[in-house]
């Protein structure tokens, strides 16, 4: 497993990236504007991160701007951490037979949701190209929040 980036959602893009940027140092390593979904993505990235092997994803924080005004209540601005796995079905197969719910199954071979024991949401994100569709995933209903 490698872990890829921590989700934050923000409530004003230019204060955050002030913020993480200019007064912290982070590095904006790439954007992604989706006008169906309306919201903003910026990957950015600790200085010292952008080096590493072309092989090897950095560590990011991914800033998610919402474009419609929210709220954000009860930790909802932390989104969560995420992490790349060999074999999606395998890793989620060994939480479930270790008393993990599996909150959002992999039913698209590609990525699913689980939480911490504190509630901490973490996203498992199949390496390379999506898995095929297979069962008890593909029909798998979703169980509570991610």
């Amino acid at each position: 497993m490698r872990y890829l980036h921590t989700m934050i959602r923000v409530s004003d893009l230019d204060a955050s990236l002030d913020f993480f940027c200019d007064k912290l140092g982070l590095v904006e390593q790439r954007r992604h504007d989706s006008d169906i979904g309306r919201y903003t993505l910026v990957f950015l990235v600790a200085p010292e991160d952008r080096g590493r092997a072309q092989n090897e994803a950095s560590p990011l924080i991914e800033l998610t701007y919402n474009w419609d005004a929210e709220e954000y209540a009860g930790g909802r601005n932390f989104g969560h951490l995420a992490f790349e796995t060999r074999d999606i079905y395998k890793l989620c197969q060994k939480l479930m037979d270790a008393g993990v719910t599996i909150n959002r199954p992999p039913r698209d071979g590609r990525m699913a949701f689980v939480r911490s024991p504190d509630g901490i949401s973490v996203e498992l994100l199949q390496r390379g190209k999506p898995l095929e569709p297979k069962q008890p995933w593909a029909s798998m209903e979703n169980t509570g929040s991610w």
